[in-house]
């Protein structure tokens, strides 16, 4: 449930961006802050979460972040101004960032005190949460919006809050204590103020440069390098780094894994968000009929779950993703507004596939990877990389489609899956320390 959050919470916005500057009579470009606000305070506090439940408890972290959610669906519900929905949406943004590496590392708490080898159906079933609430975040807001208005978009939020926030409450055992009552001092080192800064700025500058590409900010663009080259030098000699840069240089395999998330989110969502554009406003769809073509991305991923994670499979997977993309890229090449929607509907299947494998395999790669002690900074990355892969999706796309949503554009979004494709089986077949499958032990 909670891990559900942030997937769902990322997408079903886009739904009422238009009906939000309609209401507070602004236009519908000042609306798209509230899809940057999600993802920059997302994509940093990600990681976050994950040192913060790795030092103060994972329960109480995952708990904070429920209530979080709860606090920023109350705001955006009642809110009437855009500035009062944006920061609902960065509380909402930060609270969701608790749930998957705070589960990550009850997952493998758990799976050490009962002494077993990785639990494969439950990593299975916690990327198979998320695929589905991304993938029918957009029909479901539709639906909602059309329903009770956009406000429902946040107020989505308190009934998934409570019903989490009770569950989790009820069945996650409580953290270890703690020990002794530390001072301020030692909390804030723990934290890595300095390090947290350096990192949010850092990414906040890349972020918005490329959420801007169709009117480039270069000025950020020349900030970021700068920001990113400080936060590695204070790292490197932190105690309690936010990012162990050290553990990353030695760690090449898991930088691997990051490097594949980006390649492949970055053409998984150019696909479902370009597609779904074309649909609509290409091939003239409505929204309800472009959801149901887009619904066996979900079903997809149901069914190829559970039979791949209890394999704790990782190599195959990637590189059978990659192989199916690059199907998929060359198929969409020929597709045009007079293609039959039972053909379009097959490509949704192939893809399907190929989202949920490279989504399994590179969670069960990063479980592998990761050091036992860093799982949720890691986790947390792992989510980092993908919000920049989907960001820089977004971008692309806007500037195809920039002067019309064509079949010309659909077309170069699919030379953009293949290129992407063949990276990532590259990526995927000469890295020899990629495993077969998550080590028994592990």
């Amino acid at each position: 449930m909670g891990s559900t959050l942030n997937p769902i919470n990322s997408s079903i916005i886009a739904t009422a961006l238009v009906p939000i500057a309609h209401a507070f009579d602004i236009s519908i470009g000042r609306t798209t802050i509230l899809v940057a606000a999600l993802y920059v305070a997302s994509a940093i506090a990600q990681p976050t979460m994950g040192k913060l439940a790795a030092r103060f408890g994972a329960r109480r972290v995952f708990l904070t972040g429920i209530l979080l959610v709860l606090a920023g669906g109350i705001i955006g519900s009642i809110a009437t101004n855009l500035m009062t929905l944006t920061v609902a949406r960065v509380i909402i943004g930060v609270g969701t960032s608790a749930g998957y590496p705070s589960a990550m590392l009850l997952i493998r708490a758990r799976a050490d005190q009962a002494g077993m080898n990785a639990p494969g159906s439950v990593l299975g079933n916690l990327t198979l949460a998320a695929q589905i609430t991304a993938a029918l975040g957009l029909p479901l807001g539709g639906l909602l919006v059309g329903a009770a208005g956009w406000q429902v978009t946040f107020a989505i939020n308190i009934p998934l809050a409570l019903t989490t926030l009770a569950m989790a409450w009820r069945w996650i055992p409580k953290d270890t204590p703690g020990g002794t009552p530390r001072r301020l001092q030692a909390v804030a080192s723990d934290v890595d103020p300095a390090g947290l800064l350096l990192f949010g700025g850092a990414f906040s500058a890349l972020l918005v440069f490329l959420m801007g590409l169709q009117h480039p900010n270069w000025i950020t663009l020349s900030v970021a390098p700068v920001l990113f080259a400080a936060l590695i030098g204070w790292e490197r000699q932190a105690t309690t780094p936010l990012i162990d840069v050290r553990m990353l240089v030695a760690n090449r395999p898991l930088g691997f894994t990051y490097l594949r998330t980006v390649v492949s989110m970055f053409g998984a969502y150019c696909l479902m968000y370009g597609l779904t554009q074309w649909l609509q406003e290409g091939k003239g769809l409505s929204a309800i009929v472009t959801g149901i073509v887009m619904l066996p991305i979900s079903a997809v991923a149901v069914v190829v779950s559970r039979p791949v994670s209890r394999r704790n499979l990782i190599r195959l997977p990637l590189i059978a993703s990659s192989v199916i993309a690059l199907g998929v890229g060359f198929a969409l090449r020929w597709t045009n507004i007079y293609t039959p929607l039972v053909p379009i509907t097959i490509i949704m299947i192939a893809f399907g596939f190929s989202f949920a494998l490279a989504a399994l395999g590179n969670q069960a790669a990063l479980y592998a990877q990761a050091p036992v002690n860093q799982i949720g900074t890691a986790a947390g990355l792992l989510r980092t990389f993908t919000y920049t892969g989907a960001i820089l999706s977004s971008s692309l796309i806007s500037l195809t489609y920039a002067h019309g949503v064509t079949t010309a554009g659909l077309h170069t979004i699919a030379n953009l899956l293949v290129a992407t494709s063949l990276v990532g089986a590259v990526l995927a077949v000469a890295d020899r320390r990629l495993p077969h499958r998550i080590p028994s032990g592990t």
